[in-house]
Formats: structure tokens, C-alpha cells, sequence
């Protein structure tokens, strides 16, 4: 299957040097360069993309409108770049649904290896012994990485599944943030908790989890999060890895 790469990038030599990276890193692969983010939008639609990569200060919409927009119909991994280096601009693109932030100027190894992890989170456990977990309205399937809440399915990100199963995983034991970031995001972020707060906050909206009596993702204040309360009778909890 040929990846289909999505750059908006309103900077020609930026863009250019984005593309000729995922050429080399993606052999085949196609890749599709906006310099605006109607452009963006209308290629998304058209088109679609396996992961794309938006600048924050490229003409209207800006990148945070474009990323909101496509979260509205697609769970696809999305990375934003911008010269903004203030937490107030990262925690915003995460809270539109931002997978990851770089800031400008940087070093394409690195923006390379956070696609790459975003693609690999994308692909999820391929070796989850379970086929299932329940606790109370919340079903999620390890093999189809189905979330359902009620019956319902709740659409999340691979970032956010990701956390969600890594919660779950060990649930009723409590994961201290710098080991949440670093398994879910990876090393280089272990310092960045409000990358976890923001998500935390994403996942608890979709599950319709209230962060006051929650039901599901329980907060222990300045160490990390627990799933679930550390005993229950109703919860099928799977084997930790």
C-alpha cells in the first residue's frame, strides 16, 4: 500500500525539504504539497491522506482550522509546525486534535522520527492477547481496535487509542506520567505533561467521562493516571505486557 503524505506549507523550501524527506524515508510513497489551507482542505477531501503535516501560520484557514475541520470527519495522524514555541499554541493544535507539535526551526531527523512513531501508533498492538475488555458502558476490541461507549462507537485517534490502551492494559494501577509519555509518545517526551493533560482531556470528552466523578481515567494528582478504580468486580482486566 503506497502512503499517501499530505504537507501544508505555505513556505516553498520548507515544504520542498518536508517532501524530499518522506520521499527518502518512504520510498514510493505520494505526496501531495498545499501552500494554503483551502488547498489543504480540498485535497483532503478529494484524496485523503495516511498522515499529514500542517504548518500553523499559513494563509486562511490557518492550521489550526484545517486541523479541526479534517478532525470533524478523519481520525488520520496530524503533526503541526510553527515558529509559536509558547505550551498556550501546542496544548490549543492538541486540543483541536493534534497528534504532535514541532516547533521551527527543526532538525528533519526529528521530524522524521515523530512521523514515523505517529505511523507506528497508527498500526497499534499487533500482539494484544486479548480479545476483548469491558467495564461497565466502556467495550473495546485489541483486534479491531474498536472503542465503543453504550453500544456506541467513539472515534478516537491512534494517539488516543493508544493511551486509552496503555491505561487499560494496566488497569487499577497507577502510571506515572513520565512512564505514560514515554510509552505512548516516546523518550523525547517524557518532560511534555501537557501533551498527556490535553489527550487525558480528549479522551475523557469522548468517553463521556467527567473529570469530577470520573468512571474510567481517574487522576492521581501530581504522579499520573489510573483506569478504573484499583479493585473492581466488573472489570475483565487483560494480562499487562
Amino acid at each position: 500500500m503506497t502512503l499517501n503524505v499530505l504537507i501544508a506549507e505555505d513556505a516553498p523550501d520548507v515544504a520542498e525539504a518536508v517532501a524530499f524527506g518522506a520521499r527518502m524515508t518512504w520510498p514510493g510513497c505520494t505526496v501531495t504539497i498545499a501552500a494554503n489551507g483551502a488547498e489543504a482542505l480540498r485535497h483532503f477531501a478529494e484524496a485523503g491522506a495516511d498522515v499529514v503535516i500542517l504548518d500553523v501560520m499559513m494563509p486562511p484557514p490557518d492550521g489550526f482550522a484545517v486541523c479541526r475541520q479534517i478532525r470533524e470527519s478523519s481520525a488520520v495522524p496530524i503533526l503541526m509546525l510553527s515558529v509559536r514555541d509558547a505550551t498556550i499554541d501546542k496544548v490549543r493544535a492538541l486540543e483541536l486534535g493534534a497528534d504532535d507539535y514541532l516547533t521551527k526551526p527543526f532538525d528533519p531527523l526529528e521530524l522524521f522520527a515523530r512521523l514515523r512513531a505517529l505511523l507506528r501508533r497508527t498500526n497499534g498492538y499487533n500482539d494484544a492477547p486479548d480479545p476483548d475488555f469491558t467495564f461497565g458502558a466502556l467495550a473495546l476490541d485489541f483486534a479491531t481496535q474498536e472503542v465503543r461507549v453504550a453500544g456506541e462507537v467513539v472515534r478516537l485517534t491512534p494517539t488516543e487509542y493508544r493511551l486509552l490502551e496503555e491505561l487499560i492494559r494496566h488497569a487499577g494501577t497507577v502510571l506515572p506520567h513520565q512512564i505514560l509519555l514515554e510509552r505512548v509518545w516516546g523518550p523525547a517526551y517524557v518532560h511534555d505533561v501537557h501533551y498527556l493533560k490535553v489527550f487525558v482531556r480528549r479522551l475523557r470528552r469522548k468517553l463521556g467521562d467527567e473529570a469530577e466523578h470520573p468512571r474510567y481515567i481517574q487522576t492521581e494528582w501530581g504522579i499520573g493516571y489510573r483506569f478504573g478504580p484499583r479493585t473492581s468486580k466488573r472489570a475483565k482486566r487483560p494480562a499487562d505486557r
